[in-house]
């Protein structure tokens, strides 16, 4: 199996073993043993929970800084609808879009218009009657990985278009190229993210070899520059041009919200995503044409490598797409879906399987569901797996032993104590005497 690179990092000497973030982990990647979590590689999603719910802060994002600009002669920024809502609201769009240029970049492309064409190539697809309903959204690369260890029966559904960060990378560095006669290959384009799996998903890229993204650098860390930035602005200044539909995939619902149609569902966070997987799966959602499953509660704009309480964002972002035009910026860039389509495709990743042989894989699953129903199902933690069913699992993957649970240690422990007691009631034979 393909290994890929993924950003969520951890720093054990912050790290307490405390398990909080063991029992938040979607696909049960993290184990803590010897007082320090374990990061289960092929596992992570990047999704970001044991960012958001470390108290030592141990979990971090691996981050390309701004000084990956300096390695390309001409500096593109594409900034996420998601940045907007995280000033004040003093601040326009043009503002923002101006203090980034004033901070090192050369041209600015709003992914948010990107989010416009791929709003109007999804409309094109959901006509055809020749694709699997209901498609579920690509543009959350955490949900993606998600479906390719947790739900391989919905690869098909996925909607195999690319991403609003990928095309507005490959129509900023066409148009520079064209209007300035800059070679391609001096045309660095870098995303603002509010969350890891972006940067993921630009190293390891699942819809095709490689991506027009050259780095990405999260919000949190690029924040105090456009704040500083902000002092100078120059108001005469008119960068922006996404239309209100792009600006609000930002949020929840703004993705399906933009497609014209009733038969649509718009769910986030990670957690209630799986439970509308098993829906699916479950086939019991057979009047909804498309699912916006984004990882993050509040859509983008609650990213763990934001700043601003998702709520306040929400209302800053509402004032922002109030300003913006509402005419499509589709006019501009006329495409069939075809061109968006991906060129690669994404694999199912059996990290779950307890075997490759299925009938070892068949015996293994025996042994689980006995360890099983002989732990507590307290689901407790202490043992340093999420829950008493991962220990089972755990035990047959020989990694942890049945007495890493304290109730089994204690009753071990109880079992030998009893037995030393009797022991020591008894004599041998040649040292006893009548009484």
């Amino acid at each position: 199996m393909k290994e890929y690179f993924h950003s969520v990092n951890l720093d054990k000497d912050k790290c307490r073993g405390c398990t909080n973030c063991i029992k938040r982990c979607p696909t049960e990647a993290i184990r803590v043993r010897k007082s320090k979590a374990q990061i289960i590689n092929e596992r992570c999603i990047d999704c970001g929970e044991c960012i958001r719910v470390c108290p030592y802060h141990a979990k971090t994002a691996i981050n390309d800084g701004l000084d990956i600009i300096n390695n390309f002669k001409y500096k593109v920024v594409l900034p996420a609808p998601s940045l907007y809502g995280q000033f004040d609201k003093k601040y326009s769009r043009d503002n923002i879009l101006f203090a980034l240029k004033s901070i090192g970049f050369d041209y600015v492309f709003e992914v948010a218009k990107a989010a416009e064409i791929v709003s109007e190539a999804t409309r094109q697809l959901l006509k055809n009657n020749e694709i699997k309903k209901p498609m579920i959204s690509s543009a959350c690369p955490a949900v993606v990985r998600l479906i390719q260890v947790r739900f391989p029966g919905l690869i098909d559904n996925i909607v195999k278009l690319e991403s609003p960060m990928e095309v507005a990378a490959k129509i900023a560095k066409s148009e520079i190229h064209e209007k300035y006669n800059i070679p391609m290959d001096d045309i660095g384009a870098f995303f603002i993210s509010p969350c890891a799996a972006k940067a993921t998903s630009v190293k390891s890229p699942y819809e095709k070899q490689k991506s027009n993204v050259d780095g990405v650098i999260f919000i949190k860390d690029i924040y105090l520059k456009i704040l500083s930035a902000l002092n100078n602005v120059d108001n005469t200044k008119k960068l922006a041009e996404a239309g209100a539909d792009g600006i609000d995939w930002a949020n929840s619902g703004g993705e399906s919200g933009a497609l014209g149609t009733e038969k649509v569902l718009s769910v986030d966070g990670i957690h209630n995503v799986i439970k509308i997987f098993d829906e699916i799966e479950a086939d019991r959602l057979s009047d909804i044409e498309f699912v916006e499953a984004l990882s993050c509660t509040g859509g983008c704009l609650g990213g763990p490598l934001t700043l601003t309480n998702v709520f306040i964002a929400k209302t800053t972002q509402k004032k922002h797409m109030s300003e913006a035009s509402k005419k499509s910026i589709n006019g501009i860039y006329k495409r069939s879906y075809k061109d968006l389509v991906w060129t690669s495709n994404v694999e199912y990743k059996p990290v779950m399987k307890l075997d490759q042989n299925v009938s070892k894989a068949i015996e293994k699953l025996e042994m689980l569901e006995k360890l099983y129903e002989e732990l507590p199902g307290l689901d407790c933690g202490a043992c340093g797996s999420p829950n008493c069913r991962a220990l089972a699992e755990d035990i047959v993957r020989g990694t942890a032993n049945e007495t890493d649970c304290i109730f089994k240690l204690r009753e071990r422990i109880r079992g030998l104590a009893e037995e030393m007691v009797e022991l020591g009631g008894k004599m041998p034979p040649v040292m006893d005497r009548d009484k």
